[in-house]
């Protein structure tokens, strides 16, 4: 018996345990500047979108092995931007979002499905203004040269969330139905 004989197999496991590693999907870099955070939803009936402009976004994901993802979502609430210095200022007030005491939004994924060629069922936690929920939504994965691009669309009730208290709570002005969309692309 050789000590060759002997490391062998140990060498051998340790050059699969290396394999196996590096196959493993690293943390991706998201590219802040082409990815985006909206909001869309109906005041007086009219479409509006608003944008976040100011998130961070963690991905560990690999198509081949989707149960093994992980994902989260954190959002700057003072950044919401509805195109108007005023507005801005009104939604970050205490019947809003209430952005002093609850300045982010949050979204954590708690399992990653795949449902079909760059699809994929995505469940978790979705955090706004202290409150809460399980949700669930379908997600859209593609490369982009390098990059991998996840979209996704999650329909809410603000309401659920506290979003739009006392007179607010009246939906005929501003719809209870809210849809944020995200565009994340990562490498």
């Amino acid at each position: 018996m050789t000590l060759r004989s002997i490391f062998k197999p140990t060498l051998a496991a340790i050059g699969a345990a290396a394999i196996a590693a590096s196959a493993h999907a690293a943390p991706l870099k998201v590219d802040a500047a082409k990815s985006s955070v909206v909001a869309t939803f109906k005041q007086l009936n009219v479409p509006v979108d608003a944008k976040f402009k100011k998130f961070t976004a963690a991905i560990d994901f690999d198509t081949a092995k989707p149960e093994q993802g992980k994902a989260s979502l954190d959002i700057d609430i003072s950044s919401f931007d509805l195109g108007e210095a005023e507005y801005n200022k009104e939604v970050q007030k205490k019947e809003w979002f209430n952005a002093a005491q609850f300045p982010k939004a949050t979204f954590v994924a708690s399992s990653i499905k795949a449902a079909g060629a760059g699809k994929f069922d995505v469940a978790g936690k979705l955090t706004i203004k202290g409150k809460s929920t399980d949700v669930s939504f379908p997600l859209a994965v593609k490369k982009d040269g390098a990059a991998q691009v996840f979209d996704g669309s999650l329909p809410i009730k603000r309401l659920t969330y506290n979003v739009g208290e006392g007179e607010w709570k009246d939906t005929g002005m501003v719809a209870d139905e809210v849809t944020i969309k995200f565009h994340i692309v990562a490498q």
